[in-house]
C-alpha cells in the first residue's frame, strides 16, 4: 500500500483526468478502503482542491477553484507542454512572448532529467523557417471579442480599413479565427446586410456591448474554410474554381497550407478554390495537384497558360532525349561537338 503522501498525490493525479470516478474505482486504484478513500478525499480538500462529490452516482470529481493547483503530468504531456510553449508563442498576442518563456523556465526547472533530455535534443535540432512578425493584438481585445461571440451579443467597434479608412462598424460575432499567424473576426455586418472578415489588430472595441441576437448560418458552415476562401478572393488578383476528378479527402494531402480551399462534391470529386499572382501561377499550382480537373469558374487567361504550358510539354518530348552528358548540339547542320572534359 502507498504510504500517506504517495497515495494522496496518485489521488490527485486520477481526479484531474478529464472525467468522473466513483468510490470503488479510486478505492481498488489506490488499493485502499472506500473509508480510507474518503478521508484522503478530505484531506485534498484541506489542502484546497476543490473535489466534488457528484450528486446520486457516488462520483468524485476535480472542480474549478479559487487558484490554480499544482497539476501532475505524467512524461508524454510534459513534453507536450514543453514543446507547446516553445514554439505556439509566436508574438502574435501581446504579452505571450514575455508569459511564454516564465511558465516554460519553472516547467524546465522541475523536469527529469530524461525528459529535459528528450526537448533540449527536438530544441537543438529544429530550424524555424520563414516566421515573419506577426501583427500583435491585446489579449484584452481578444478577450472582449471572445466574450461576445459566446453570448451572441452585437459588437461594436473602430475599424481600420487600408482601403475606406476608419470607421465604426456594427457586427453580429460569430467566431475568431487564428490564420496564418493572424487573428481574424467572422461577423455579420448589420449595416452592410453580409458576412464580412476583420483583421483584430485593426479593431478595437466598443464597450458595452449590444443587445443579443439569434445566430445566423455562415455561408458553407465552416467558419475556417469561408474565412480561407474570403481571403483568398481578397488578396489574389487571379482566382479559379476548378473541379477535381478525385475526393477531397484524397487530394488534401497533396496541397500545401494556404494554397487554396478544397469543396467536397461527391465521392469522387471536390471543388478546388485557389487564386495567384498571374494565371501561370494558377496554372503550375493546379498541374501540381496531379489529378485530371475541370474548369469551372475561370479566367480566359488560365485557359491560355494551361494551353502554352501543355504546348512546351509536348514540343519537349518531340524532340527526343537530351544529349549525352559531355556533348552538345551544335545550331543550323545538326554537327555534334565534343565539349572539353576537366
Amino acid at each position: 500500500m502507498l504510504e500517506t503522501s504517495g497515495r494522496l498525490l496518485k489521488l490527485l493525479s486520477l481526479l484531474q483526468s478529464p472525467r468522473e470516478w466513483s468510490g470503488a474505482e479510486l478505492a481498488e486504484r489506490l488499493g485502499v478502503s472506500p473509508r480510507t478513500l474518503r478521508r484522503d478525499v478530505q484531506r485534498l480538500r484541506d489542502l484546497g482542491y476543490p473535489v466534488e462529490a457528484a450528486q446520486g452516482t457516488a462520483g468524485y470529481r476535480l472542480g474549478a477553484g479559487a487558484r490554480l493547483p499544482p497539476l501532475l503530468l505524467d512524461d508524454e504531456e510534459a513534453v507536450a507542454v514543453v514543446v507547446a510553449l516553445r514554439t505556439g508563442a509566436d508574438g502574435s498576442v501581446v504579452g505571450i512572448e514575455e508569459s511564454a518563456p516564465r511558465a516554460l523556465a519553472k516547467l524546465e526547472h522541475v523536469l527529469p532529467s530524461r525528459l529535459r533530455h528528450r526537448v533540449t535534443t527536438l530544441h537543438t535540432a529544429t530550424v524555424r523557417a520563414g516566421a515573419a512578425p506577426a501583427p500583435q493584438v491585446a489579449p484584452d481585445t481578444l478577450m472582449a471579442i471572445a466574450e461576445a461571440c459566446r453570448r451572441r451579443e452585437r459588437l461594436r467597434f473602430d475599424y481600420t480599413s487600408p482601403r475606406v479608412g476608419s470607421g465604426v462598424r456594427s457586427t453580429e460575432p460569430h467566431s475568431l479565427v487564428s490564420f496564418d499567424r493572424r487573428w481574424y473576426l467572422v461577423a455579420w455586418d448589420t449595416d452592410r446586410e453580409d458576412w464580412r472578415t476583420f483583421r483584430v489588430d485593426r479593431l478595437v472595441p466598443r464597450t458595452p456591448t449590444g443587445p443579443r441576437f439569434a445566430p445566423r448560418e455562415l455561408p458553407g458552415g465552416d467558419v475556417a474554410a469561408y474565412l480561407a476562401r474570403r481571403l483568398s478572393a481578397q488578396t489574389w488578383p487571379f482566382q479559379a474554381t476548378i473541379l477535381l476528378h478525385e475526393p477531397a479527402t484524397v487530394v488534401a494531402d497533396r496541397l500545401w497550407p494556404g494554397m487554396g480551399v478544397v469543396e467536397p462534391v461527391d465521392g469522387g470529386s471536390c471543388l478546388l478554390h485557389l487564386g495567384a499572382d498571374t494565371a501561370r501561377d494558377l496554372a503550375w499550382m493546379i498541374t501540381s495537384v496531379d489529378t485530371d480537373f475541370t474548369l469551372v469558374d475561370a479566367p480566359t487567361e488560365l485557359a491560355e497558360a494551361l494551353r502554352a504550358q501543355a504546348t512546351r510539354c509536348l514540343d519537349a518530348l518531340r524532340q527526343g532525349p537530351a544529349p549525352e552528358p559531355g556533348r552538345a548540339r551544335a545550331a543550323g547542320d545538326g554537327a555534334v561537338v565534343r565539349t572539353a572534359r576537366p
